[in-house]
């Protein structure tokens, strides 16, 4: 009788820890207002590369995806107070973030452009745009960017906090042009009804302090397991064609670059 009762509560036991010994849910940050990158269906569920690629990621790695909606410049925020594990919302590897958080390797990368009025000529922005207002995502590499180089050329540098609201001011011609990323600026805004009259203007901006060496995926500091793992998986999707899947998706380029 002992021995029965013995083996039912360790059989007990085990059946209770099991629930503890399994992979837990891999808690993403997003900002789902960045198309194609991430934006709401009209069903309201979360669609874009970002989202399929972290989908595609959590499947490599055998874990549940829990994703959690956050305003961009919440996000770094949120992960320190770990709202959640990692952030996967197009956030470019840049000096300055590495000093709060971690990054995986990149998982795309493409350059900074301004859009305004078709015909607008800039060949150099700093002289060129002097007196226009020029809008920015606020708390994203563009608006460090413009902030620093922008604002002391005597540019009147408007923040917000999504670039769809920066979109909308553009086409109510309540701003001249907006700086931010190229794909989101030809897909979310050039290629809509909303884009026409409007062209993408001047050079790249590419320059690594502020634009960094591409979107990677953030951890908190010295979570180095975390991110090994994540690159293991980003290495394993390139390799068995499910990034390449996701990319013809939305692009028709190497959205993941050199």
């Amino acid at each position: 009788m002992k021995k029965l009762m013995l083996l039912g509560a360790m059989a007990l036991s085990a059946v209770v820890a099991m629930p503890a010994m399994a992979e837990k849910p891999l808690r993403i940050g997003i900002e789902a207002a960045y198309p194609p990158f991430a934006f709401k269906t009209p069903e309201g569920t979360i669609s874009g590369f970002d989202y399929d690629i972290g989908n595609a990621l959590c499947a490599e790695m055998k874990v549940e995806c829990k994703w959690v909606e956050q305003e961009f410049d919440g996000l770094i925020p949120a992960l320190k107070v770990r709202k959640f594990d990692a952030v996967l919302s197009s956030m470019s590897i840049t000096p300055e973030r590495l000093k709060s958080v971690d990054f995986t390797n990149k998982y795309y990368h493409t350059p900074a452009k301004l859009a305004m009025a078709e015909g607008a000529a800039v060949n150099d922005p700093a002289a060129d745009l002097k007196g226009k207002k020029i809008g920015v995502q606020r708390g994203s590499i563009y608006d460090r960017y413009a902030t620093d180089k922008f604002i002391p050329a005597g540019v009147e540098v408007v923040r917000y906090s999504t670039q769809n609201e920066i979109f909308l001011d553009m086409t109510a011609k309540r701003l001249d042009g907006t700086l931010a990323d190229s794909v989101n600026i030809d897909d979310g805004f050039l290629k809509t009804d909303a884009g026409k009259g409007f062209a993408f203007a001047g050079p790249d901006f590419t320059e690594v302090a502020y634009f960094g060496n591409g979107a990677g995926i953030a951890v908190r500091k010295g979570d180095a397991e975390l991110a090994g793992k994540i690159n293991k998986a980003i290495a394993a999707i390139r390799a068995n064609g499910k990034y390449q899947e996701v990319q013809n998706k939305y692009f028709n380029f190497n959205v993941y670059g050199e």
